[in-house]
């Protein structure tokens, strides 16, 4: 798969500035050997180990995996595109809305949103399922197929299709990190949604209140029985800083909070990371703190995101986590009111704005 970086130097300085559709990462830890290069991702605990090359550097991309580190092999060569198709005489756009079906190696199907928008033969869009999105998507579409590819320093998402006689997407690939291959179709339809039934946690009974006690970024024990939020509407955020949707949710939490606080409701983050090491979740879930400016606590339970019994450890009360991320809103009264599966990103277009706006209604209703 390929994506685009833009490399600036200033002095002594230096930037990446990685590029998926409109997103824009940027990239300023970088420490210089003799003939190596060591660059930092600014989340996920990822880093690329590069050599120079005569078309530029090419090396190593170490990522964090729940069992232990991954590496990959990755090229980084100077290019003024990003895929490049040969011109055809077949005119089809294909903006718009598609419902999409992947299948897994076990012959699972799954069905997803594809949101897409071609201009000329530029192709950019998202992918929404019932857990998330695969963020901003960026490629180019001809006649009879498309290719799109997003990085962001823990995914790598490849994606490709050929486009039938009857304009559906067909015979697509989906491939994802260093061994995952899906197969995927779409058709045309502006009216599909996604059934969440499946993926949403419950409380076991209605009448049950959560109780968790766990230590934040300071090692101070936090519960959500303090005073701070007694008889207040609360937002538990269910995440782990490895999660790029996880990312985007707690880009928009922070805001909101931040700029809504006032009204009378508290969020707190609850981390399930790779690692029970506090201190590695601690240096992680730090860059998010820091990066969106977050004034809530954020707790790490100590629970890694694939112990089998995560759940029961840490939120006995409810059924099980099925979506990195979800949400838990807890009434005045410390009564579960509703919960939320996955997070579609701004990638998505209308359907975060949607999000946002249901979200503010509804804080806006507990809190009265």
């Amino acid at each position: 798969m390929v994506f685009n970086i833009d490399e600036y130097k200033a002095g002594q300085q230096l930037e990446w500035v990685i590029k998926n559709a409109q997103e824009r990462l940027s990239i300023k830890d970088f420490r210089f050997t003799m003939d190596s290069l060591i660059v930092s991702m600014p989340f996920f605990g990822a880093e690329l180990f590069l050599k120079k090359t005569k078309l530029g550097y090419a090396g190593q991309w170490k990522k964090a995996g729940s069992k232990g580190d991954v590496l990959m092999p990755i090229e980084i060569n100077k290019a003024p595109y990003r895929y490049r198709y040969p011109a055809s005489t077949k005119k089809i756009n294909l903006s718009g809305r598609w419902r999409a079906y992947f299948v897994n190696a076990e012959g699972k199907q799954s069905d997803a949103i594809a949101e897409l928008k071609q201009t000329g033969n530029a192709l950019t869009g998202s992918i929404l399922t019932t857990t998330g999105d695969y963020r901003f998507l960026e490629g180019v579409a001809n006649g009879d197929s498309l290719v799109m590819s997003t990085f962001d320093g823990t995914h790598a998402f490849y994606f490709s299709a050929k486009i039938s006689k009857d304009g559906a997407l067909v015979d697509g690939i989906f491939a994802s990190g260093a061994t995952s291959i899906e197969t995927w179709s779409a058709t045309r339809d502006a009216n599909i949604e996604l059934d969440e039934t499946d993926v949403l946690m419950r409380v076991k009974e209605p009448a049950q209140q959560l109780n968790f006690r766990f230590p934040d970024l300071d090692g101070k024990m936090i519960s959500i029985g303090d005073e701070r939020f007694k008889g207040k509407v609360v937002v538990v955020q269910i995440m782990g800083s490895w999660c790029p949707n996880c990312m985007d949710e707690t880009a928009f939490l922070s805001k909101y909070y931040n700029e809504n606080k006032s009204l009378g409701f508290e969020v707190i983050g609850l981390a399930y990371e790779y690692s029970t090491d506090f201190e590695k979740g601690r240096t992680s879930l730090m860059r998010f703190k820091n990066k969106f400016n977050v004034q809530y606590p954020m707790l790490i339970t100590g629970v890694t995101s694939n112990d089998p019994l995560r759940t029961e450890k840490t939120l006995p009360q409810m059924t099980p986590i099925k979506a990195f991320p979800s949400m838990i809103i807890v009434g005045k009264d410390g009564q579960v009111k509703k919960t939320h599966a996955g997070y579609s990103g701004p990638a998505t277009g209308v359907h975060h704005e949607k999000f946002k706006h249901e979200f503010d209604e509804l804080i806006r209703m507990l809190v009265k």
